[in-house]
This record gives structure tokens, C-alpha cells and sequence, in this order.
């Protein structure tokens, strides 16, 4: 009972906790929409979708998710058992990209070591452009986040001069703090647009990296299908970009 009564404050008090965060972030939001103007909305909206493609491909594209360690020594042992079916060959493309790729392989195993490579080039671009999904949306995120700041200071700019013009330079503290407020749409666009831009580059290494793995996982299968002829001409299937 008591465990239970404990369980429950503690729900309680995170459940509280998240909602204060959750109204903390929103009177932010507000007070920076309010001080930056209208151009603030699509700025924040882009720094929530980098957010969410960022997670989503540092998740997607983890090495164990890419290429599992054992999938290639499982299949060596299914084939040297002679215990492969097309139920396995299935299960092995739709376990993970490195499964597509060689899936497949192993369904044309019986044709040529050229058509073999063949089918792997073309099952690899495709996996390859899936690997590369949303890295255009996040790059232009990096690109027009810091133009639309640049846009907010300009529009910001523009009332302040035609205030001077119409009322005169006035006080001088006031047209500072006119300034100021037209300058945070240029600070907020540099603020989600430098994240935006490390993480592009490194979620690019990072396919690239899996991308040779993959290589190196595939011309290990061609290697113990055709073996003989892989031995007299050292080359490996290429998983070419789309």
C-alpha cells in the first residue's frame, strides 16, 4: 500500500512538473513571437522539425539498427546447411537495410556473379535513398532559417526609420529598444541554423559510414557465393547513390 501511495505521488509530482515546463515554454514562445513579429511562427516551426528529423535519423540510422553484427554469419550458416528458404530470405529483408541489400543477393544466388552484383547495386540505391530521407528538409531548414531572421531584422528596420520619419528621432532609449527587438528574428534564424547545419554534415558522414559498411557486408556474401571468381578479380558491389 504503501509502495502504491508512493507510485502515485510520484506521477503526481512529474505530472506537474511537466505541465509547469510545458507553460514555461509556452509563455516563451508567445514572449518571443511578440518581441520578434510574425516571421518568429515559421522560424519556430523549423526549429521543431530539425528537431524531430535530427532525432528521428540519429535513431534510424544507429550501426546496430543499419547493419547487425550477425546477420551475415547467420546466413552462412543457413547456406552452408543448406537450410535457406525464401521464408528466411524474407525475414532477412524486412529485419533491416542491410537486409534489403543482401535479400537481395540471396534470392538470385543460383544466376552469375555479375547478376548477382547487379541485383545488390540496384536494391542498394534504393536503400540508400531511403537512408537519406529528410537530409535535403534539414539542410534547407540550416539554409532559409538565417534569411527569414535576416527578413524579420529588415522588416523591423523599416518601421523604426519610418517612426523616425513620421514622429522623429524622439527618445533615443526607445529607438534602441526598436532596434533591438528587430535584431532577435536574426539571432533566433543563426540560433537554429548553425545546429541545423552541424548535424546535416554529420548525419551525411554518418550514412556514408554506413554506406561502406554495407559494401563491406556485401561483398562478403558475393564472396562466399562466387568465391572463385572474386578471388581473380578483387572487386566489391557498389551501393551507388541515387
Amino acid at each position: 500500500m504503501h509502495w502504491l501511495s508512493r507510485k502515485k505521488l510520484l506521477i503526481f509530482g512529474l505530472i506537474k512538473v511537466s505541465c509547469a515546463a510545458f507553460k514555461t515554454v509556452v509563455v516563451c514562445v508567445l514572449e518571443l513571437v511578440q518581441a520578434g513579429g510574425w516571421l518568429m511562427v515559421p522560424i519556430l516551426l523549423c526549429s521543431v522539425i530539425a528537431v524531430a528529423i535530427i532525432a528521428e535519423r540519429l535513431w534510424t540510422l544507429r550501426q546496430k539498427k543499419v547493419i547487425p553484427v550477425k546477420l551475415v554469419r547467420g546466413i552462412w550458416i543457413l547456406l552452408e546447411n543448406k537450410a535457406l528458404t525464401d521464408k528466411h530470405i524474407q525475414e532477412i529483408e524486412n529485419g533491416s537495410p542491410l537486409g534489403k541489400v543482401l535479400a537481395a543477393g540471396l534470392s538470385n544466388r543460383h544466376l552469375s556473379r555479375d547478376l548477382v552484383r547487379q541485383s545488390i547495386q540496384e536494391n542498394g540505391r534504393f536503400v540508400v535513398h531511403e537512408m537519406e530521407r529528410f537530409m535535403n528538409t534539414l539542410g534547407t531548414i540550416a539554409t532559409i532559417t538565417p534569411l527569414l531572421g535576416l527578413l524579420g531584422t529588415v522588416i523591423g528596420m523599416i518601421k523604426v526609420f519610418t517612426a523616425i520619419t513620421t514622429t522623429g528621432v524622439g527618445d533615443p532609449g526607445q529607438l534602441a529598444g526598436g532596434i533591438s527587438e528587430a535584431l532577435i528574428t536574426t539571432a533566433a534564424g543563426l540560433t537554429i541554423a548553425i545546429p541545423c547545419l552541424i548535424f546535416h554534415r554529420h548525419l551525411k558522414r554518418k550514412i556514408d559510414d554506413r554506406v561502406m559498411g554495407m559494401e563491406a557486408e556485401a561483398m562478403k556474401l558475393v564472396e562466399f557465393l562466387h568465391g572463385d571468381v572474386l578471388l581473380k578479380n578483387n572487386t566489391k558491389p557498389k551501393l551507388t547513390k541515387a
